[in-house]
């Protein structure tokens, strides 16, 4: 192996990228060592690349004294290093990288056993070994560096809203969303939360109508209670007019709904796992309901917020890997009861992790409930609180008929 590489630096510009600290002779063999000395002489006075006759020629002129014994050995060296091949430039890159770490760590472990011994009482000749071959540590990277051309530009801005808002309201402001974006929605109990996006993916219009694969992981209610709210908002209907014409709606749910959602209870399950759906069932969109149960709270040093900060930057990191759309459901604050204009510092136990990581952030609001008044209004209001779709910030006005699951507008 050490003749291939001496026949690779025998190359003038790998030579040239790789010589001094890089590759000290100590990576050689003693009688190799010999020959590369000979090669750096000759690398210094002349410009170019070196065949093995060449350095042996001058090799051999510049120790006229060995002895003939000596002369048949460097003979038989010089003949097998004009055998060998020299490695490819990649391959020989790594061998002498490895080399070269290996050669340091012994030199590092050398002076920890003459620490050891008491031969050093100093760390100075570690901190000048660091600062001498510390820039040579630094990895070797190979980029492939994306598609930024017109047409793929153009391809990018085209799927920009692949899966449209079927909400007009908030449609009007922005279009819709794609895969690889992390949507995160908030609200206080009892606002709504579920049957959003029941509204969004099962309702006219919605994500599985346009030919969205659907999965809603669950963690919070039980599964059957969601999933009438989905069946609901399909079938613009109220369970009870759903049980009266059971035909005619199963029919709808069975060919029209039901082949492009998977519903599955995720109780203890967490971001790791869900990463795992995401791979092996490749969805369009992902409700994560709720995702901040998703976390994983054994790390006991951490804070909450950042708990949940790290859940977030694994949930997006999902979303961009697979090409996924995913929501990502969470309660606000008791700061937001009672309040229709929401904002990011309501999300609750996060302080700013959550809305770094989203691409949009919807705050849902209802009216504060007033003394005396039997039952609320059908009235939520839209926060988009942050957003790097279409950068468009502000609040829309909806309808919220909780007997279908359905937001209107």
């Amino acid at each position: 192996m050490e003749l291939s590489l001496l026949r690779s630096l025998m190359n003038k510009n790998f030579y040239e990228n790789h010589s001094g600290d890089r590759c000290p002779d100590k990576l050689f063999s003693k009688d190799v060592q010999k020959i590369k000395h000979t090669l750096d002489k000759a690398m210094s006075q002349f410009d170019r690349d070196f065949s093995p006759n060449e350095i042996e020629a001058v090799f051999m002129a510049e120790n006229p004294t060995m002895t003939t014994a000596n002369k048949d050995k460097y003979h038989v060296i010089f003949s097998k290093l004009n055998d060998e091949l020299p490695m490819g430039r990649d391959i020989a890159e790594s061998v002498l990288s490895k080399l070269f770490q290996q050669a340091i760590g012994e030199e590092i472990a050398n002076l920890g056993f003459e620490c050891v011994n008491g031969s050093i009482t100093s760390l100075q000749p570690l901190r000048d070994l660091v600062d001498r071959y510390d820039d040579n540590f630094v990895p070797r990277v190979s980029v492939t560096w994306e598609d930024i051309s017109f047409e793929r530009l153009l391809e990018a801005e085209e799927n920009k809203y692949r899966w449209r808002i079927n909400l007009s309201s908030l449609a009007q402001k922005i279009e819709g969303v794609n895969g690889g974006q992390l949507i995160e929605v908030g609200a206080r109990p009892n606002t709504g939360k579920t049957s959003f996006h029941a509204s969004l993916l099962a309702g006219k219009n919605g994500f599985i109508e346009q030919g969205a694969n659907c999965v809603v992981l669950l963690n919070e209610e039980d599964y059957d209670r969601v999933i009438v709210r989905y069946l609901n908002a399909s079938s613009d209907a109220s369970s009870k007019d759903i049980l009266k014409n059971k035909e005619k709606y199963f029919e709808h749910w069975r060919t029209r709904r039901m082949p492009w959602l998977k519903v599955k209870n995720a109780s203890d399950y967490n971001m790791a796992w869900v990463e795992s759906v995401c791979k092996y069932h490749k969805p369009d969109v992902v409700v994560l309901d709720m995702g901040d149960k998703f976390a994983d709270y054994t790390a006991s040093t951490m804070r909450i917020d950042e708990i949940l900060k790290r859940n977030v930057v694994y949930a997006r990191q999902i979303a961009k890997k697979y090409n996924c759309c995913i929501f990502y459901m969470s309660q606000l604050s008791a700061e937001a009861e009672g309040r229709v204009q929401l904002d990011q510092s309501m999300m609750e136990g996060s302080k700013t992790g959550k809305a770094a990581e989203a691409d949009l952030m919807l705050l849902l609001a209802r009216n504060p409930v007033i003394t005396g008044q039997e039952e609320q209004d059908n009235y939520r209001y839209v926060n988009v609180v942050k957003n790097k779709l279409n950068g468009w910030h502000g609040m829309v006005t909806c309808e919220f008929d909780h007997t279908k699951a359905l937001y209107t507008a």
